[in-house]
């Protein structure tokens, strides 16, 4: 039953997101204003394991779940965000899997995440749908209580991660093509993705970037690479890095 909701919840997420933005609006990143890491000392991350989703597209459109696509995607996108943090001076913390108090402590935080970035995608990121009243505001938080994660994991920032991945089949490829004959629009796969970043002293969310067309297979460590970069475009750099690029 638990598999079956997760799977609901993860097509919900990829259909609401496809369905509720523009055709144009693909890729967009948001930070709070007047973020950036501190110009000296180190900077902790805490990272929460990628929420990876990978199957494949049949032809009539559904996700058929691949448990070894998925399982391959991860440790390579686990490895490529490595890579990449590492070059940007940031030391990685990893959460473990907890079990339970703190496991459910942690369940709980991951849901609530993906609850709160789910507005802001579909609120504040991509025009059409964006609340009045979040217009001119960057201003999300999932409580005070966040402070427990840094309390359990070590860091100072806690990195969310979550793709989405339906290969389209070759049935799916053929009714494209058929598609396109009889002049009928008909997608072969899907690819959606965000992270966001915490500060887990406050629980405020202080930057976040979704993309609705990703690239990179993800079950290749090259797609990985390609996957992590545009994942982290335009994440936030230390005090006074940005000023420093622009004298250059």
């Amino acid at each position: 039953m638990i598999i079956m909701v997760r799977r609901f919840i993860a097509l919900a997420f990829a259909g609401a997101l496809l369905l509720s933005m523009p055709a144009l609006a693909q890729e967009s990143s948001r930070s709070k204003a007047g973020f950036a890491f501190p110009a000296q000392g180190p900077v902790k991350i805490l990272v929460f394991r990628p929420d990876v989703q990978v199957g494949e597209q049949t032809t009539g459109g559904m996700n058929q779940p691949n448990a070894d696509w998925t399982a391959k995607a991860r440790t390579l996108l686990g490895e490529a965000l490595g890579r990449a943090q590492e070059a940007r001076s940031n030391e990685l913390v990893i959460m473990l899997e907890l079990e339970g108090e703190r496991g459910a402590l942690l369940a709980d935080y991951r849901a609530l995440f993906r609850a709160v970035t789910g507005e802001v995608v579909t609120h504040k990121l991509f025009k059409g749908n964006r609340l009045p009243t979040k217009k001119a505001t960057f201003n999300w938080t999932l409580g005070p209580g966040a402070a427990q994660l840094a309390a359990i994991g070590g860091g100072d920032y806690g990195l969310f991660i979550y793709t989405y991945d339906s290969y389209g089949s070759a049935g799916r490829k053929a009714a494209q093509v058929f598609g396109m004959l009889m002049g009928v629009a008909i997608t072969a796969g899907v690819h959606t993705g965000y992270a966001g970043l915490v500060d887990l002293h406050t629980g405020e969310l202080v930057w976040i970037n979704a993309d609705l067309r990703m690239g990179g297979d993800v079950r290749e460590p090259d797609g990985a690479d390609k996957r992590i970069k545009q994942l982290l475009e335009d994440f936030p750099t230390r005090e006074g890095a940005a000023a420093a690029t622009a004298t250059r």
